[in-house]
C-alpha cells in the first residue's frame, strides 16, 4: 500500500474585526499596547440584566461593506463573516480567476449563528399576535453554515464547503479541518475562520443564568482578567477572524507572502461536564500533546501559548495545570509566554480561535508577544514562576507558537504554528 505523504500547509492570509480593530493592523496595534475593547452595552437596554457591558464592536457600520438589501438578508454574524474574509482574501494575493475554483473551499465555524435574527424573529411572531408572518430570510439568516455558503458565492468558490460547530471551539476546528483537507490534497486553497454576533438579550440573559458572565459593573474596564485571583467570569465579545490555508508549493508557485506553517494540530474530548472544564485539564493535555507529537518537535521549542483564558474560575485553573503536565520535564518551562488575549477583546465564542489564530500567527512575524492585561494578582493556585506576560507586551524571538480554543461540552483544540 502506498504511503500518504501528507502535504504542508500554510497561511498566506489573515483578515479580522474585532471589539479593539476592525482591520489586522488596527487589531494587532491594539493588542500590543494592551487595549481594552469593554464597554457598556449599546445594543439594548441592561436595566434588568445582571451584566450591563461586553466588548462590542466599535465604529461598524454595515452600510460601508453591504448596501439595503443585503443587509435585510444578513444577519451581524454573517456579515462581520463576509467582512473579515474579504480582507484575508485581498490581503493573500489570490487571483481567483487564475486558479481552479473546483480546488478552493470554505469552511467557517461558529457557536451561535444568527441569534439576533432568531430572537428579533420570535419576538415579532409572539407580540404580533402568534401570527405567523415571517420573513423569507427567517430561517437562513439563522443557519451556521449560510456564512461559508455566501462566501463561496462571492467569489465562485466551488470546493469544499460547509460550518463547524463546536461551542467556543468552533473555528478551530474550522481551521483544523481545513488544514487537513489540504494535507490530504483534497483542496489548494481553503477559507477558513468564524464568526459571532451573541451580543444580544437572550445571549447575555442566558450566560448569565449559567453564572458564565462577570458581573463586575461598577469596574467593567476590568472585568476581563484571566488568571486572576479576582477574576468572576469571562466578557462577552463579538467579531470574526478568517484564515486563508494554502498547500505550500501552490502558494511558493503563485509567489504568495507566507504568514506561518501550520505544524501540527491536536483534537480531544474531556468527557467530563456539559459546561465544566475536566479539573484536571484531561482533555487539554491530550490536544496539546497531540499537536506537539504531530509538529514532530520537542516541548522546549515552544515559544508561546495563546491560552483559551477565559478568566472564569475553573477554565483558567484547569489550562494551566494542562500546560503544566505536558511541559514538565521542559527546563525552560517557565520561559514559555503564556498570554490571553480574551483580557483585551472579550471572548468571541466560536470566533475567539480565528481571531486568536491570528494573534498567535503575528508573533512569528513581529517578534512581539501581546499581554495579559488586567492581572493584578496571579491565582494562588497558580506557580507564581509561570510566564503569563503579565500586562505589557515583550520582545521576543517566536518560531513555535500554540493556539488553545475549547467549548462548551468538553471539546477541545490546539493548532502549532511555525515559523
Amino acid at each position: 500500500m502506498e504511503e500518504l505523504i501528507k502535504k504542508k500547509v500554510v497561511v498566506t492570509g489573515i483578515g479580522t474585526i474585532t471589539p479593539i480593530g476592525n482591520t489586522v493592523e488596527e487589531y494587532w496595534s491594539s493588542l500590543v499596547i494592551g487595549k481594552n475593547g469593554c464597554a457598556p452595552i449599546t445594543y439594548f437596554d441592561t436595566k434588568k440584566y445582571k451584566t450591563k457591558f461586553a466588548c462590542e464592536l466599535k465604529n461598524y457600520d454595515s452600510s460601508v461593506f453591504f448596501n439595503r438589501k443585503e443587509i435585510r438578508k444578513l444577519d451581524p454574524c454573517a456579515q462581520y463573516g463576509i467582512v473579515a474574509s474579504e480582507e484575508a482574501i485581498k490581503n493573500s494575493g489570490i487571483n481567483f480567476s487564475k486558479e481552479k475554483r473546483e480546488r478552493i473551499g470554505v469552511i467557517w465555524g461558529s457557536g451561535i449563528g444568527g441569534l439576533l435574527n432568531l430572537e428579533e424573529s420570535i419576538s415579532d411572531y409572539v407580540y404580533g399576535g402568534r401570527s405567523p408572518k415571517f420573513s423569507p430570510f427567517f430561517i437562513p439568516k439563522m443557519l451556521i453554515d449560510i456564512t461559508a455558503g455566501l462566501i463561496s458565492m462571492n467569489h465562485g468558490i466551488h470546493g469544499p464547503n460547509y460550518a463547524t460547530v463546536s461551542s467556543c471551539a468552533s473555528s478551530s476546528n474550522a481551521i483544523v479541518d481545513a488544514y487537513h483537507l489540504i494535507c490530504l490534497g483534497k483542496a489548494d486553497i481553503i477559507v477558513t475562520g468564524g464568526s459571532e454576533a451573541a451580543i444580544t438579550q437572550s445571549g447575555i440573559g442566558g450566560f448569565n443564568a449559567l453564572h458564565a458572565l462577570s458581573t463586575r459593573n461598577e469596574d467593567y474596564k476590568t472585568a476581563s482578567r484571566p488568571f486572576d485571583e479576582n477574576r468572576d467570569g469571562f466578557v462577552l465579545g463579538e467579531g470574526a477572524g478568517c484564515l486563508v490555508l494554502e498547500e505550500y508549493k501552490h502558494a511558493q508557485e503563485r509567489g504568495a507572502n507566507i504568514y506561518a506553517e501550520i505544524g501540527g494540530v491536536g483534537l480531544s474530548g474531556d468527557a467530563y461536564h456539559m459546561t465544566a472544564p475536566h479539573p484536571e485539564g484531561i482533555g487539554i493535555i491530550f490536544a496539546m500533546k497531540s499537536a506537539i507529537q504531530d509538529a514532530g518537535i520537542q516541548c522546549e521549542e515552544v515559544d508561546h501559548i495563546n491560552s483559551h483564558g477565559t478568566s472564569t474560575r475553573l477554565g483558567d485553573i484547569a489550562e494551566i495545570k494542562a500546560i503544566q503536565e505536558v511541559f514538565h520535564e521542559n527546563e525552560n518551562i517557565h520561559n514559555i509566554n503564556i498570554n490571553s488575549t480574551k483580557s483585551m477583546t472579550g471572548h468571541l465564542l466560536g470566533a475567539a480561535g480565528a481571531i486568536e489564530a491570528i494573534a498567535s500567527i503575528l508573533p512569528l512575524t513581529k517578534g512581539i508577544i501581546p499581554p495579559t492585561i488586567n492581572l493584578f494578582h496571579i491565582d494562588k493556585n497558580i506557580d507564581p514562576k509561570i510566564n503569563l506576560t503579565p500586562n505589557q507586551a515583550i520582545k521576543k524571538k517566536v518560531k513555535i507558537s500554540i493556539c488553545n480554543t475549547f467549548g462548551f461540552g468538553g471539546h477541545n483544540v490546539c493548532i502549532l504554528f511555525k515559523k
